[in-house]
This record gives structure tokens, sequence and C-alpha cells, in this order.
């Protein structure tokens, strides 16, 4: 069996009923989020949402590495929170979690519940509600909104990894204590939740250098001190994320270390990989993050990021365009 788990959790590693019972809430959270993404999201931010899902997209082909043969890669929620609020960014990290489910068999078809639930849903909510907290306690500045950022993505993950771990209690697909998982899932995501902060701080920094305007958790500033800082066209800052975008999906992703991801390498250490089932969509011609029929390897990746990332920003830009016409429409309708 050839078992895909160059991301997400695979179809397998939950028992049926958990996966059902996931889906249920992904689905719930995802109508509530298209319903709050109308209040949420103004017209200048519709472009950012797009760019956002398909910069997460891009950066997620990038594992880097932790400890011990371990690596890890962004997950986003938070990031998104910041920039577009929790309901959007919800939503975005959702878009990004189902195109890879169904275009590059990355996270299997019944697990989808339980990786919307635990990558977009609790890391967007459970980052939003750390990033606020961290702001009581920073400037209100630029930078304190840089520095909460980076706390918040860094215990996003980690929450993120709780989540499976109770999940795993109620639905655990091999004879492996609960305490034992989620000793070993918070110990490794606690590693991985420090790029995911540096990531996290770079991005929120250079959106907020360069269209504080945008950026849906500095609305809290004043005036005064959005003008100290630097702020480009919305042309050229489109053109910008397009381009960081590119870059991540066919260049960056060129350096991902091949090894295990944090849960992968938790479900190897335990003694539960093998639970994994092949994917439905494993001979799709993106599958794997490889581009079916072109041999060099090089090309191959940067294909299939380039697909992935068009068609992240196209559903993305898509989606929220039509939730935020069907918000003026229900407006103008009252």
């Amino acid at each position: 069996m050839t078992t895909v788990l160059a991301m997400h959790a695979p179809d397998g590693f939950l028992e049926p009923g958990v996966a059902v019972a996931t889906a249920v809430i992904a689905l719930v959270a995802i109508a509530a989020g298209l319903r709050g993404a109308g209040r949420e999201l103004g017209d200048r931010q519709i472009p950012l949402a797009g760019i956002a899902a398909a910069f997460i997209f891009a950066a997620q082909m990038f594992n880097f590495p932790v400890a011990a043969g371990t690596t890890g890669h962004l997950l986003g929620g938070a990031l998104a929170a910041v920039l577009l609020g929790p309901w959007v960014g919800m939503l975005v990290v959702s878009v990004v979690v189902v195109v890879q489910a169904l275009l590059f068999a990355d996270g299997g078809l019944t697990a989808l519940g339980y990786n919307v639930l635990n990558m977009a849903v609790v890391t967007a909510f459970g980052g939003w509600a750390m990033f606020r907290l961290a702001r009581r306690f920073l400037p209100r500045s630029a930078s304190g909104i840089v520095g909460a950022s980076a706390l918040a993505a860094g215990v996003s993950v980690v929450l993120s990894a709780s989540a499976f771990s109770i999940e795993w209690l109620f639905g655990a697909s091999a004879p492996v204590p609960f305490d034992t998982v989620f000793g070993a899932m918070v110990g490794v995501h606690v590693l991985i939740g420090i790029g995911e902060a540096v990531l996290t701080g770079l991005v929120v920094g250079a959106v907020m250098a360069s269209r504080p305007d945008l950026v849906a958790g500095a609305t809290d500033l004043s005036a005064g001190e959005r003008a100290q800082r630097g702020r480009v066209g919305m042309k050229p800052f489109v053109i910008g994320g397009v381009l960081a975008t590119v870059a991540f999906a066919t260049v960056v992703s060129q350096f991902a270390v091949d090894n295990p991801d944090g849960l992968e390498k938790v479900a190897i250490d335990q003694g539960f990989i093998d639970t994994a089932q092949d994917h439905a969509f494993g001979s799709f011609i993106f599958a794997d993050y490889a581009t079916s029929g072109v041999g060099n390897e090089t090309l191959s990746l940067a294909i299939a990021g380039l697909f992935g990332a068009a068609v992240t920003l196209a559903v993305g830009f898509g989606l929220f365009s039509a939730s935020r016409s069907g918000r003026r429409s229900s407006g103008a309708a009252v």
C-alpha cells in the first residue's frame, strides 16, 4: 500500500464515527462562516482573501526541519484570521484543505471533516482568541500586532495537535493510549509552532508595512498610527502577493525537507501508520504534488504548485466575491 502523508491526516486514522461527527461540525462551521464572511469582509479585502488562500497553499508545500528527522509546515489559520478575521480566515484554510484533498491526494476524503476542523476551524478561532489576548499585553502598534500574530500562530499549531489527540480519544484506530498520542503530538508541534510563528510574523509584518488598512487585526489602530506605516497602491500590493505566491509554489517548495511531518512522525513512532488507507484520487495527475508525465522532478513540482495556487486563488476570490455580493444584496432587499 502506498500512503501519501505529505501534510494532512489520511483516511483511516480515525474511526468512521469520528469522521462523520467532525464532518458535520466542519460543515456547520463553513455554513456559518459564509454568513459571517459577508459581515467581516470589505470590498478591498476580497483580493487579499484570494491571495491568502493561494499563498497558504503554496507555503504549505514547504516542509521545514524541526528535530529528530521531523518536519513541519505552515498551517496558516492564525495568519488568515489576523489578516481577514476569524470567519474569513477559517474559510480561507478550508478552501486550501479541500483543494489539497480533491486535486493533490493530500488528506483523505473521509478525513476531510477532521482535517478542516483541526487545520482551519481550530487554528483560525483559537489563533484569533490568542491574538486578541496577546494584544492586551503588547504595545498598540504595528510591532505589537506582529508579535501577537506570531504568538497566536505558534499556539494555534499546538491547539490543532491537541484537537487531533482529543479525536483520537473517541475514535482511535489502533490500541495506542490517548495520553501517549497527546504527549507525542503536543511535544513535536510545539517545535513546529516556532516555525509557524516566524513565518506568520514575517507575512503580517510585510502586509502591515504596505497595506495596514487591510489587516483585520489592526482595525483598532488610530489613523495616526496607520499613517506612520508605508502604504502602496492596491495594484502593486496584489501583484506583490501573487509574485510571492508563485515564488513559494515554484522555487521555495523545491527546498522542502523530505522527512515525515509532525502527524506522520507520531503515527510511525506510535505504530498506527499502517491504519492509513490509500487515497481514492491517488492516481490523479497532480497527486502528491507531482505532475504525471513530467519526468523532471523540479519542473513537475513547479507545475503542480502553480496549478494548485491558481485554483485556490480562483476559488477563494470567487467564493468571497459571491459572499460579499450576497451580503450587499440582502442589505439592499431589507
